[in-house]
């Protein structure tokens, strides 16, 4: 199991492109984050499946936040 993404600095969740269930390949565009100003796209770092999401659209988020689960 690979918990995703072990946020590395606080923002606002701005769109979500994927759903549980949802197959996704590596690079692949997961969550468009806003941090400092700037929008950054959290990708995948390998194939798998997006077991769980734990955001929202406009949820604030800190560093260390678990955002989503892939298998």
């Amino acid at each position: 199991m690979l918990k995703l993404e072990n946020l590395w600095l606080p923002g606002t969740i701005l769109d979500i492109f994927v759903n549980a269930g949802d197959t996704v390949k590596a690079g692949q565009h997961l969550i468009l984050l806003e941090a400092m100003k700037m929008e950054n796209n959290i990708d995948a770092d390998r194939d798998g499946v997006v077991k769980e999401i734990r955001v929202r659209r406009n949820d604030s988020v800190m560093e260390g936040d678990v955002l989503l689960v892939i298998e």
